[in-house]
């Protein structure tokens, strides 16, 4: 089928790829203008531009989409359909109507649970025993258009933001790859998202990433494994920040903030309701270290304490 292609980051680069394999023909790549990145701030592009540059394929990077005009490389491209993946920006209308058979959007939920920008993030924070992929057909709300397929995957205690991305990203794949198949062989038929059960999964803010030792351990536990990979659960320890990478709740009393006790197991705070236990964690400008490096030559006095970092206004 003849496709145009929107995505920027990972998760639509893998779904690119598995549509190029399987052979159909991609006439337009849209992905998100180049962004400074990296400590020098020289401007990185997209996984999906390296990808399609690497395939000889045509690239559109728009500043904005609110212009009519900015459309018309779309429109030109004669597609027959739209696939979209976290292309990073809401589609006008116009844009959705570029291709006769309209646009499929490969979104990374159960819909209607968790419409919105960090569905995988949310689903870790609210303690989901599953998530999925929902490909479902784009129109003018957020995430709200038909499905076409949808398939579960749970979450795991062990999964963060990055493992669950990574099996997300490859069932994405796999399932718009069929999709597509459907669709050209009209076959696919789309059912209306349920009424009941609507979440929204709003932006990850960088502020959300502070540890408040006053919430339970279960909830800082789950905070620790969504802020993973990026930004990483941040705390201050000895008038300097760290972030806390690897962690899991466990029993213990104590005025939140406090750490019980610490060792090779681990350093255990305080929290809420439970403790937690930290067992790889980072200071400014260091290096990610175990629990055991981290004390390694340092001995933590009776009464230590984690103090959450203060919130921006």
């Amino acid at each position: 089928m003849r496709l145009v292609f929107a995505g920027t980051p990972e998760f639509a680069e893998r779904a690119l790829d598995a549509l190029l394999q399987a052979g159909h023909e991609v006439v337009l790549v849209v992905t998100q203008p180049d962004r400074p990145a990296g400590r020098g701030m020289h401007d990185v592009e997209s996984p999906v531009k390296r990808l399609a540059r690497r395939r000889g394929l045509d690239v559109y990077q728009p500043c904005s989409l609110t212009d009519p005009a900015s459309v018309a490389p779309l429109a030109a491209a004669r597609a027959e359909l739209l696939v979209v993946a976290a292309y990073g920006l809401i589609l006008p209308q116009a844009m959705l109507d570029c291709a006769p058979r309209g646009a499929l959007n490969i979104h990374a939920s159960l819909l209607p649970r968790w419409r919105g920008a960090a569905p995988i993030q949310r689903a870790i924070l609210a303690g989901d025993r599953e998530t999925g992929i929902t490909i479902m057909k784009m129109e003018a709300g957020l995430d709200t258009g038909p499905m076409l397929a949808q398939r579960a995957v749970p979450i795991s205690e062990q999964d963060d933001a990055g493992t669950l991305h990574d099996k997300l990203a490859m069932l994405g794949a796999e399932m718009i790859v069929a999709a597509v198949s459907d669709m050209a062989a009209g076959v696919a038929r789309f059912t209306p998202q349920p009424a009941e059960g609507v979440t929204y999964a709003r932006k990850i803010d960088k502020r959300e990433s502070a540890l408040d030792w006053s919430r339970s351990a279960v909830e800082l536990a789950r905070l620790v494994r969504a802020m993973r990979p990026v930004p990483g659960a941040a705390t201050t320890f000895a008038g300097g920040s760290l972030k806390i990478w690897r962690a899991q709740a466990v029993d213990g009393i104590g005025t939140p903030g406090d750490i019980l006790d610490a060792g090779a197991h681990g350093i255990i705070v305080a929290c809420g309701e439970g403790a937690l236990a930290i067992s790889e964690l980072q200071r400014a400008g260091g290096k990610r270290l175990t629990a055991a490096d981290f004390l390694r030559g340092k001995l933590l006095a009776r009464g230590a304490r984690f103090g959450a970092l203060p919130r921006e206004a």
